[in-house]
């Protein structure tokens, strides 16, 4: 059983979660379990038809439930294609946020290189939507400096800004709760107060976060997960991200980190992420503890 600090609680509060083609045995499981309007996020892969995205984001509202689809810049082949998606969001499923992103695509397949270039088209505004989640790289990039990722980041604040949409920060998944905090006090100390939600693996193997961590190039955390491992191993069959909400809550208490919050992508299993996110937002008395654990130091999309 997962051991948390007494503020877990509070930080949890607007939880969301991520997703991979969910089930809509998934879907209807995650109806009966998490509070209306929970945002669940649906992950948009190279090659996926957008009529794919569409119809979960219309299964995910009819449960009640707030979709946030990916849109990835460098996979539209034209202006009249993204167009297209928008549209049949926005019509079928209501949508009214999305997370814009640069795509995993080396090279873009029409005129949108980054996502910057989406925010800045005006079909967002067109269509509805009027809050987007921009990416942040607590870990890093493997191609990317971290100076270049700033200026990306900031542009994209100042497009989304000038264009009347509201923003978060949805930051690439990690395991580093130093690393974590080292990033958002930068985007603090540089003026950036825009609302964070700090991406974290759902409870799930060892194996499975080292496949996903090589796979998104997050070097840090890879270092961190080998680093523990043993221990992971004997104390968890499945590791679960308690470690990181004990320190960032305590972080976060004095209010110094602005408005942040836990963002889960549901490696091990949609229905899992989402019972240990519960849990961890509404802990039972036994569970709290008043001082979180010391000394613990440990979007698969292209740059956008």
């Amino acid at each position: 059983m997962d051991i948390l600090p007494s503020d877990a609680a509070n930080f949890m509060r607007g939880w969301s979660l991520e997703a991979t083609y969910p089930t809509a045995a998934d879907i209807m499981a995650l109806r009966a379990l998490v509070p209306p309007g929970t945002r669940l996020y649906l992950s948009a892969l190279p090659n996926q038809p957008y009529e794919r995205l569409v119809a979960s984001a219309c299964s995910v509202r009819a449960a009640g439930l707030e979709p946030v689809p990916h849109v990835a810049a460098r996979h539209y082949p034209s202006r009249a294609a993204l167009d297209a998606c928008l549209d049949a969001f926005a019509e079928k499923a209501a949508v009214r946020t999305a997370l814009i992103i640069g795509g995993d695509r080396d090279a873009a397949a029409g005129p949108f290189s980054k996502a910057e270039d989406v925010i800045a088209s005006g079909i967002l505004q067109r269509v509805g939507i009027t809050e987007i989640g921009i990416s942040g790289y607590p870990d890093g990039h493997p191609r990317i400096s971290d100076p270049q990722l700033e200026e990306a980041l900031r542009a994209k604040l100042a497009t989304a800004q000038e264009a009347g949409l509201r923003v978060k920060i949805i930051s690439q998944f990690c395991f580093d709760p130093v690393a974590i905090l080292r990033w958002l006090r930068r985007l603090r100390d540089g003026g950036m107060t825009t609302e964070v939600r700090i991406g974290m693996a759902g409870p799930t193997s060892v194996p499975t976060l080292l496949r996903y961590a090589k796979r998104c190039g997050v070097s840090a955390s890879i270092r961190a997960i080998s680093g523990h491992a043993g221990t992971f191993g004997r104390l968890f069959a499945r590791p679960s991200p308690a470690h990181l909400i004990g320190a960032l809550a305590q972080a976060a208490a004095d209010g110094s980190l602005g408005r942040v919050g836990p963002h889960f992508f549901s490696f091990g299993g949609l229905i899992a992420t989402a019972q240990w996110a519960l849990s961890a937002a509404e802990p039972t008395p036994e569970r709290k503890q008043t001082k979180a654990c010391a000394d613990i130091s440990p979007m698969e999309s292209e740059p956008d």
